[in-house]
């Protein structure tokens, strides 16, 4: 019980601490919450949504799974992406892979790791729909932050060909879709060119992200 005490201290000085830099924040937080962001990311620990991109509790609505993958039957994606374009209004979604994905590498190997094989498959369909690309690296690793990337890039297609997306811009919502990647050896986002307002802008995009070269340094 150790470990799971010391949680339960660290939220006491966390609490005390964001009271102390503004005593009304809680008040404020538990009346509404009101963010400008949609972040659907990847479970690891090591990719923390909110502090990366320097926003506090409240400014960013989050959905996070193993590899960011957007799945059309994915009901708890598409909840999560309806709740926060319908009710919440937001005004950006942002799919944020990272490189050095566990996921993305047990896809790109077909290694067999139990019942998330099958969630991974969306991912190995990424893999084989760009495997003559895949192929002219020279390096595993490569191919695995390049996977990384092409993942983003279709889960940002994905998630623009979903009816809440589409109906949101063919009712002029203002709601823009990015891709994005983190590194996490030097904690930086990097941008893949994904960033799309209209059905029109994605289609624009789509080509020249799929045939960029790999971003990773």
């Amino acid at each position: 019980m150790g470990d799971i005490s010391q949680l339960f201290a660290n939220n006491r000085t966390w609490a005390a601490e964001m009271t102390r830099k503004d005593p009304e924040f809680f008040g404020r937080l538990s009346s509404q919450q009101s963010p400008k962001y949609l972040w659907i990311g990847c479970s690891d620990s090591r990719v923390p949504a909110n502090q990366i991109v320097g926003l506090l509790p409240g400014e960013m609505f989050v959905h996070r799974n193993v590899a960011n993958v957007v799945v059309h039957t994915d009901l708890n994606c598409l909840s999560a992406i309806q709740f926060a374009v319908e009710v919440l209004h937001v005004c950006h979604i942002i799919v944020c892979g990272h490189y050095g994905c566990g996921g993305v590498l047990a896809a790109l190997r077909d290694d067999r790791l139990g019942l998330i094989d099958n969630w991974l498959r969306h991912v190995q369909d990424v893999r084989w729909k760009h495997l003559a690309q895949l192929d002219t690296l020279l390096t595993q690793a490569d191919q695995h932050n390049r996977l990384c990337e092409l993942n983003v890039i279709e889960q940002v297609v994905n998630l623009s060909q979903t009816t809440v997306v589409r109906e949101a811009w063919a009712r002029s919502q203002e709601l823009t879709v990015h891709g994005w990647v983190y590194d996490l050896r030097d904690g930086l986002l990097r941008d893949l060119g994904m960033c799309a307002s209209t059905e029109k802008e994605l289609t624009a995009c789509i080509e020249a992200a799929r045939t960029a070269v790999n971003r990773s340094p």
